[in-house]
């Protein structure tokens, strides 16, 4: 069942990172680039699930280079987020020690930013689960292929050489993005997923990595 499995990362594999610092790294990121006093909405705006519109928007706001204040703004972001990491803020859940029992080759596809999936994979010794991993890098076009695109995840299948591949997720644009990529999805309830409500539809629900191994082992994800 499968021949390989690829993974999100934040919510999935790590524990979700707090609003503070994506608030503070998108205030940092303006000072970066010489906006002492940005605007608080503009702040709140590049926080968290930017859009190539808004960041247009605001970049044009403050005449600002949309490739640099980018570049400013992921760069703060990785940098405050690795601190989290350090300071046990953001940590692998319980079951991450779940992914060796998966006796097939594993990828990691993040929307996070590059140094940060990086940084956490060395820090938290994940690397050695994985065959490919992919984050984001600080570019605009970055913006155009994360998910629900499915780029990142066409990217993986290749490394990975099949086509046959389930993706696992904690959101509706993990589904989309898997689906877009032809490869079937599931959902992960965690807590923080509790009350989701789907507006797109997963192959398979789970409440764990664990089920994750369950349902790749026989065929079904258990309540």
């Amino acid at each position: 069942m499968y021949d390989a499995v690829i993974f999100d990362n934040d919510g999935v594999l790590l524990q979700l990172t707090g609003m503070p610092p994506h608030y503070e790294g998108a205030r940092d990121a303006f000072a970066a680039v010489g906006v002492d006093d940005p605007a608080e909405e503009d702040v709140e705006a590049m926080s968290l699930g930017v859009t190539i519109p808004d960041l247009k928007r605001v970049c044009e706001r403050y005449d600002l280079d949309p490739e640099t204040f980018w570049r400013a703004r992921d760069r703060e972001l990785a940098r405050l987020q690795q601190a989290e990491m350090r300071a046990g803020r953001k940590e692998p859940y319980d079951d991450i020690e779940h992914l060796s029992a998966l006796d097939r080759p594993l990828g990691v596809v993040s929307s996070n930013q590059d140094a940060t999936v990086e940084f956490a994979f060395e820090y938290f010794d994940l690397d050695r689960h994985f065959e490919t991993v992919y984050g984001r890098p600080p570019t605009v076009e970055s913006l155009r292929r994360k998910k629900p695109e499915p780029y990142y995840i066409e990217q993986a299948l290749s490394d990975l050489g099949t086509r046959d591949a389930l993706y696992v997720g904690d959101s509706e644009t993990d589904i989309q993005a898997a689906h877009a990529a032809g490869i079937d999805a599931a959902f992960v309830r965690r807590s923080h997923r509790a009350d989701t409500v789907l507006s797109s539809t997963p192959d398979y629900e789970v409440d764990s990595l664990e089920g994750i191994v369950e349902l790749l082992a026989t065929g079904s994800a258990s309540d």
